[in-house]
């Protein structure tokens, strides 16, 4: 859905991705809001170096495309949504310079914009990262609504930057501002973070945005028990991987197949990568950073792995995981199957059977938390 963002910068058309026809949710919230009408209080002369950090579909990007603003992000589909939008706005894609989070950044900022993202990690290795890029007389503004800013960003905020002060509330909405103090010790960057995977002698790799990066999540590990291997798979998608593991196990029990990785996070698609190839130096590997299978071939695959997220940044809900059953669906050879695991009511064994056929569907297994289903394309 397009809507308009009317901002004292213009008026922008701006959608969301994923794109979902019954999509309620506009492309900015009331924090984009407060700080564009903050900056434009500022009367910046149009040579400012801007950063924005966690823009989620490009509306502080595109609405300060003016400046040629420097863009920051862990997520591919943020980028999508920038660069979409940026056409839909008759803006050249050179108009902003788009950066992967484990990118270096280029300069040091006069300006700097942060959305507060749903991973504090990720925040803190941001932060890290942007020490060597600001001085004490950069403007840092930190956004976010107000349910989201915790004492933790506050923290985070104090031990990295240094002082801190606060706006009013505003459509329920607050900035930050932050002064950075060269003065204060630069912390240890703890990311990535590595451990050894439980009963195996693989080395684990994390990057700040990866989930459950300290050790092996329950979900995670009650799927790896169960993982299937067969003579006949020769393609295997481990989509929405994160740090890889389901499909490093898999790769172990089905020593003959391909495997594929498939993230929309820049972060877990290169933790994937570094743990597969420590763990097998002499096999190959594709990883896809993408939107879920949208770049696949229909009847490309025979093992489709999935934990699918429930949460697109601070919005939960269930239609990722519903683009992801469809999806697999599509590029499942026949006779191909799509294994899921998800928390126990989410029942995806009802939309599974919607798509596959109730008699196609089964209950692999299930605990006190959580059901894996398969379901076979015939």
């Amino acid at each position: 859905m397009i809507e308009k963002l009317r901002v004292l910068q213009g008026e922008f058309a701006l959608q969301r991705l994923p794109k979902n026809v019954h999509e309620s949710l506009r492309a900015w919230d009331a924090a984009d809001e407060y700080v564009l009408e903050h900056v434009t209080n500022l009367n910046l002369p149009k040579t400012t170096k801007i950063l924005i950090i966690n823009d989620s579909f490009g509306a502080l990007t595109i609405a300060l495309n003016p400046f040629q603003p420097h863009a920051l992000s862990d997520s591919f589909l943020s980028q999508q949504a920038t660069r979409l939008n940026l056409a839909a706005n008759d803006l050249p894609e050179n108009a902003v310079t788009l950066i992967k989070s484990l990118e270096p950044l280029p300069h040091v900022f006069d300006v700097v914009i942060i959305k507060v993202p749903k991973t504090l990690a990720l925040l803190e290795a941001q932060l890290l990262q942007l020490r060597s890029h600001i001085s004490e007389n950069t403007q840092i503004i930190v956004a976010g609504m107000v349910k989201i800013l915790t004492p933790s960003v506050w923290n985070l905020l104090v031990r990295i930057i240094g002082d801190t002060q606060t706006s009013l509330a505003q459509k329920k909405a607050r900035l930050i501002f932050a002064t950075f103090q060269s003065q204060l010790p630069c912390p240890k960057n703890p990311y990535p973070i590595r451990y050894i995977l439980e009963n195996t002698d693989y080395e684990i790799t994390n990057h700040a945005n990866v989930f459950s990066r300290e050790k092996l999540d329950i979900g995670t590990r009650f799927f790896l028990e169960h993982l299937p291997r067969s003579i006949t798979f020769r393609d295997i998608i481990d989509l929405g991987c994160g740090n890889g593991v389901v499909g490093l196990i898999a790769a172990e029990k089905n020593p003959a197949a391909h495997i594929h990785f498939v993230d929309e996070s820049f972060m877990a698609i290169e933790s994937a990568r570094e743990n597969f190839e420590r763990a097998f130096k002499n096999r190959t590997a594709q990883f896809h950073v993408g939107d879920c299978l949208t770049e696949f071939a229909a009847n490309s695959a025979d093992l489709v792995l999935c934990n699918p997220p429930f949460h697109q940044q601070h919005v939960i809900g269930d239609f990722i995981a519903q683009t992801m059953f469809q999806q697999a669906h599509s590029v499942l050879r026949n006779g191909g199957e799509l294994w899921v695991i998800g928390n126990r009511h989410l029942n995806y064994g009802v939309p599974l059977a919607r798509l596959f056929g109730k008699q196609n569907v089964n209950l692999v297994a299930q605990n006190s938390k959580f059901m894996i289903w398969k379901a076979q394309l015939r």
